[in-house]
């Protein structure tokens, strides 16, 4: 049984660092604005699988091999700096994928699509697994089972984190209908997330390694 107390001071903890912008929140924010809400609720699942697949990483040793290896660490850096860069350049490009009047229908893109996405953006992004390898220990007691409460703290971030990103998506998906008449503010919202996430990508190729 967890200790309730554990989860109560651990939620609040999460719920501070799910709501910071970071590129899981562009991103899920860019896919309600464009396809809608459901494509925006896939994205919140994709984020929290990854947050599941970063948790299992850590239970089995793999995060602390991107901590321990600098060579480790870099390549999965630079793999999600790409990744990050090229979902920001195709949002610049593709000017009919943004048509919102066009896609409220939300049947230009598949949702596994925006879940794929979604879940690719937190898997390839070592941030993540190194604030999962630092930030659930600190809820763990020496005398608890760590690898069990480090798999349930992972399961209530992941939860914390649709909740949130379901939240997101249904207001995105209210103003969205507000912007089918307004070209420019459906440009603006096109070119400012395209810019974000390329700009998201390119901050994390030039940080460097924690060193702790």
């Amino acid at each position: 049984m967890v200790d309730l107390g554990i989860l109560l001071a651990f939620i609040p903890a999460a719920v501070l660092i799910v709501i910071t912008p970071g590129p899981d929140t562009v991103y899920n924010l860019t896919e309600s604005l464009r396809e809608g809400s459901t494509a925006g609720m896939f994205a919140a699942l994709g984020t929290a699988t990854g947050i599941l697949v970063h948790t299992a990483a850590a239970v089995l040793g793999l995060a602390t091999l991107l901590r321990t290896s600098a060579t480790a660490y870099q390549l999965v850096k630079y793999i999600g700096a790409a990744y990050l860069v090229y979902l920001g350049v195709q949002t610049l490009r593709n000017d009919e994928e943004f048509d919102i009047e066009t896609t409220l229908g939300g049947d230009d893109r598949s949702y596994v699509e925006s879940y794929k996405e979604a879940a690719a953006i937190n898997i390839s992004n070592p941030k993540v697994a190194m604030f999962v390898l630092a930030f659930f220990p600190q809820f763990i007691p020496s005398s608890a089972n760590a690898t069990v409460l480090m798999s349930i703290l992972g399961v209530a971030y992941a939860v914390v984190s649709i909740v949130y990103f379901a939240g997101v998506a249904l207001l995105a998906d209210r103003v969205r209908s507000l912007l089918v008449d307004s070209d420019l503010t459906q440009r603006a919202i096109q070119y400012g997330s395209g810019s974000v996430l390329l700009g998201f990508g390119l901050k994390l190729a030039l940080e460097k390694r924690p060193t702790t």
